[in-house]
C-alpha cells in the first residue's frame, strides 16, 4: 500500500462539538485539511471518523503517521523532524 502525503509534520487544532462526526482526511490529498474532501478516491484510502463525545478542543494528526490515528499522538511528527 502505498504512503499517505505527509502535509505537515505539526498537528490541526480543532474545535469540535459533542455528537458531530469529523472525518480526517487519511490520504493527504485533501485541500480541507485535516478533513476529508473526497480527494481519495483515486487511493486505497479512506477517511476516519472522528466522533465528538463532548465540546472541546482536539489534535488532529498532520504527518499522517500517528498510531491514534485520526488523533495527533505527541510523538510521531516529533520523531520524524529528529530523523530528517
Amino acid at each position: 500500500m502505498p504512503e499517505p502525503i505527509t502535509t505537515q509534520k505539526t498537528q490541526y487544532p480543532v474545535n469540535i462539538e459533542a455528537g458531530k462526526s469529523y472525518w480526517w482526511c487519511s490520504c493527504g490529498k485533501s485541500a480541507t485539511k485535516p478533513f476529508c474532501d473526497g480527494s481519495h478516491k483515486d487511493t486505497n484510502f479512506t477517511p476516519v471518523e472522528y466522533r465528538a463525545t463532548e465540546t472541546d478542543t482536539v489534535y488532529f494528526c498532520g504527518c499522517r503517521q500517528s498510531a491514534t490515528k485520526p488523533l495527533c499522538d505527541g510523538m510521531t511528527c516529533v520523531l520524524q523532524s529528529i530523523n530528517n
